[in-house]
C-alpha cells in the first residue's frame, strides 16, 4: 500500500434524537470510536488531518477515537460522493494520512468509487457487504489525497475495529451485513 492513505470512517452507533444533526453516540458506539482509535494507533494510521462531518455523532467518534483535533466541514454532512470528493481535494499537499468520518450511502459509495479492486479478498468482502457503523475503509493514495477524483481508483482494505480491546483488527464474523441498495440518500445516515 502506498505510503499516502486516505482513511474512510463511518461514524459510530447513534441514539435517536428530534434533530438528525444532534443524534449523540450510543455507550455502545462510544466504545466502538475508542476502537476506532486504539485500531489506527496499532496499525500506523494516525492521520495529520481528520475531515470530519458536524453531525453530533460523527464529532463524538472522531474525538472519543483521538488523534488530531477535527477540522469540521458541513460538506461531509452533505452525504454525497460529489461533496466528500471536494472536501477531500481541499486538503493541503502536506497531509499524507486524511481520515475522513461521515455517513452513509456517501462513505460507502466514495469507498466503492475509489476501490481498484487489488485490496485484500477478505476486506473487499467486508467493503461489499456493506459500510456499518463503526467501519473503517484504508486507500492507498498514489499523489497527494487533495488530487482525488472520481476516476481515480486505489488499493483498500476494510476493517471493523473490534471492541474486544486485545483484538488488533476485527474478525470477518465481526462485520454485519447493511443493506445499501438503491435509496433515496438521507442526510447524515
Amino acid at each position: 500500500m502506498s505510503s499516502r492513505r486516505l482513511v474512510l470512517v463511518r461514524h459510530a452507533q447513534a441514539a435517536d434524537a428530534p434533530v438528525d444533526a444532534d443524534r449523540p453516540l450510543t455507550g455502545r458506539g462510544s466504545r466502538r470510536a475508542a476502537a476506532i482509535g486504539a485500531w489506527l494507533r496499532d496499525n500506523g494510521l494516525l492521520p495529520d488531518r481528520a475531515l470530519v462531518s458536524p453531525a453530533r455523532r460523527a464529532v463524538q467518534t472522531w474525538e472519543t477515537a483521538g488523534g488530531v483535533p477535527p477540522v469540521v466541514d458541513p460538506r461531509v454532512y452533505d452525504n454525497t460522493v460529489e461533496a466528500l470528493l471536494a472536501a477531500v481535494q481541499d486538503t493541503p499537499d502536506e497531509v499524507g494520512t486524511l481520515v475522513l468520518v461521515g455517513h452513509n450511502p456517501s462513505i460507502a459509495e466514495l469507498a466503492a468509487v475509489l476501490d481498484d479492486g487489488t485490496g485484500p479478498a477478505t476486506a473487499r468482502r467486508r467493503l461489499e457487504d456493506g459500510f456499518p457503523t463503526g467501519c473503517v475503509a484504508v486507500l492507498g493514495v498514489d499523489r497527494g489525497v487533495g488530487g482525488l477524483g472520481v476516476a481515480d481508483q486505489h488499493e483498500s482494505a476494510g476493517h471493523r475495529p473490534s471492541l474486544a480491546p486485545a483484538a488488533p483488527q476485527a474478525s470477518t464474523a465481526d462485520v454485519r451485513p447493511a443493506r445499501l441498495g438503491p435509496r433515496t440518500p438521507a442526510r447524515g445516515a
